[in-house]
């Protein structure tokens, strides 16, 4: 069946580890403690907080939370009100200009001319949304929000379990074998598969990621060969 559908990963598929690991974490690490003390009580931020507090089955206050918060960062655990509050302070960063989205050279072309193919184009990360959406229109290339066709997190499933790309498929409207997902994970893979995804692993240099025995694989967006919807 012709591709119909691409679902990219971003952490080692159109973003550099490094950057995820080195400027992002840090940059939130510095600042989810104070953040979230000082802003408790607005009600989006006191949202998440609430939902802190449930995963803990224990009242938290905005003290501890941030304390937790910190932990779960070292520990790149990706429970969804970390990812969310994560987003909301990456979103003045990149307003501040002290975050700039990085994604491989061979990124904007590829979705762009997927795009010219008639493809519809969607982000699965474990990052929020609104960290996504940021990350993809802050780039060195100009803004790339205008290649996707939407975004997915954990929201709708982690991203090893198979449900989620069942979801996925649900969502988007079409039979999951004309979905192609790109990850550099085998884990991720395997659940995508296991739900009727066509799968290709991305092994970027950079990157170091080693090839998954049984998936196909490319080296760079360019390397990915896509049936046409037309």
């Amino acid at each position: 069946m012709p591709t119909q559908v691409i679902v990219t990963d971003i952490e080692g598929t159109t973003t550099p580890i490094a950057f995820v690991k080195q400027a992002l974490f840090p940059y939130a690490r510095r600042r989810i403690a104070a953040f979230v003390v000082e802003h408790a009580e607005d009600p989006e931020i006191r949202a998440q907080l609430d939902a802190l507090s449930r995963l803990e089955n224990r009242a938290l206050t905005s003290r501890q939370a941030g304390a937790l918060l910190e932990r779960w960062i070292d520990q790149d655990r990706k429970a969804t009100p970390l990812k969310i509050l994560e987003g909301m302070i990456w979103r003045q960063g990149y307003l501040d200009g002290e975050l700039q989205g990085q994604v491989y050279p061979d990124v904007p072309p590829a979705l762009r001319a997927w795009r010219a193919k008639g493809l519809r184009c969607y982000v699965y990360s474990s990052g929020s949304i609104e960290a996504q959406q940021l990350l993809f229109g802050h780039t060195p290339y100009g803004d790339l929000r205008e290649c996707f066709d939407g975004y997915f997190d954990t929201r709708i499933g982690a991203k090893r379990e198979t449900q989620a790309y069942r979801r996925i498929a649900e969502t988007s409207g079409v039979p999951p074998q004309a979905i192609l997902f790109l990850s550099d994970t085998a884990d991720e893979l395997t659940a995508a598969r296991a739900a009727g995804l066509e799968v290709c692993q991305l092994l970027r240099a950079e990157d170091g990621t080693v090839p998954a025995a049984g998936f196909p694989h490319a080296r760079d967006f360019a390397g990915i060969s896509v049936g046409s919807a037309n």
